[in-house]
């Protein structure tokens, strides 16, 4: 199962269209925003049109110059044409905000479903380019979220976050990305569409609260022969580096004191056969939950293990990973959850 994929935002007025005109447009829409983890921003994908504020500025100018007309104002024509060389070149500086920008995605570390994908976005501006000012990014999907603003020093680049909240387990496909600008006067607003080509690998959702660990079984496996060695009590018996779970009584504490002493590590005896306790998280363990509550489960299980520093394997119909520790497997446990079918 994997995250379903969302599509380019198109103008809201494609929604009023007739189905078969709609999907002719979205494709068209989506041909122009090839996905890429970099995107140079040019004159071919910065959109721009007049705000709210700007369509208002431009009823004023033409008041304004009704007004010098049927009057006869000279100053009313000199205010106007100065307000006008004004706007137009507020909407030049607006559009080259955004054009000549190159922004880059960093590859999104994994989450659990359910939690927000933290995007890590570059932004620099061409080399000897000048600042670039207010320029805001959001995800497509939070149209209502407010947005994460940054300035792109000039030769410099900038860094800016932005997220969305993946739904499902299993390879999710990003969202477009969002920039605009209203910079400097905010009667233009100049904006493109960035689709990231980077997926990000969405974990189970953890179970909350979650069901206690399960009891760790006793196995027995051979000790290591090279270090065996006969001992006073008739017991065939070696020496070995303590490890985790290992009992009091398995610790020699009078060899034990001078590696102590001198920054070492505990020693324990090793019989020819020591006693191990293996933690399974099995999938036959979940019996009675549907799966993907007990892919929840087994998630919330794998990162209780880790948090505790337990050697813990996991069972999945078709999947054995034996039992180990440390950030590695608990990434290859939880990959192996998200991927499972």
């Amino acid at each position: 199962m994997s995250a379903s994929s969302t599509a380019v935002p198109m103008p809201r007025a494609a929604a009023a269209l007739p189905g078969p005109l709609r999907r002719r447009l979205q494709a068209w829409w989506l041909g122009r925003h090839t996905p890429s983890d970099t995107l140079l921003l040019t004159q071919r994908n910065v959109y721009i049109l007049p705000t709210r504020a700007g369509l208002m500025f431009g009823a004023t100018l033409v008041v304004l110059l009704l007004a010098s007309i049927n009057y006869q104002l000279n100053l009313g024509y000199v205010l106007t044409f100065l307000l006008a060389g004004s706007g137009i070149a507020s909407m030049h500086l607006t559009h080259n905000t955004l054009r000549g920008l190159t922004l880059h995605l960093r590859p999104p570390p994994p989450v659990h479903a359910g939690a927000a994908a933290r995007l890590d976005i570059a932004l620099s501006g061409p080399p000897g380019g000048r600042a670039r000012h207010g320029i805001g990014l959001r995800m497509s999907t939070n149209a209502d979220s407010a947005l994460a603003w940054t300035d792109v020093p000039a030769g410099a680049h900038a860094q800016a976050q932005v997220g969305c909240v993946m739904p499902a387990r299993g390879w999710g496909e990003l969202p477009p990305v969002i920039l605009e600008t209203r910079f400097p006067l905010g009667l233009f607003r100049a904006w493109s569409v960035w689709r990231p080509a980077s997926r990000v690998l969405v974990y189970p959702r953890l179970e909350f609260p979650a069901a206690p660990l399960p009891a760790a079984h006793a196995s027995a496996a051979p000790g290591p022969a090279q270090r065996q060695r006969p001992e006073q009590g008739g017991e065939t018996e070696g020496l070995r580096a303590y490890r985790r779970g290992d009992s009091l009584k398995q610790v020699l504490w009078k060899k034990s004191a001078r590696p102590l002493a001198a920054g070492g590590d505990l020693v324990s005896r090793d019989t020819a056969t020591a006693v191990q306790h293996e933690l399974w998280l099995d999938w036959q363990q979940c019996a009675g939950l549907p799966p993907e509550e007990r892919l929840s489960r087994l998630a919330a299980w794998v990162v209780a293990a880790d948090g505790q520093g337990a050697d813990h394997g996991l069972r999945l119909p078709g999947v054995e990973i034996p039992p180990s520790q440390g950030d590695p497997h608990r990434r290859r446990c939880l990959e192996a959850l998200a991927l499972w079918q």
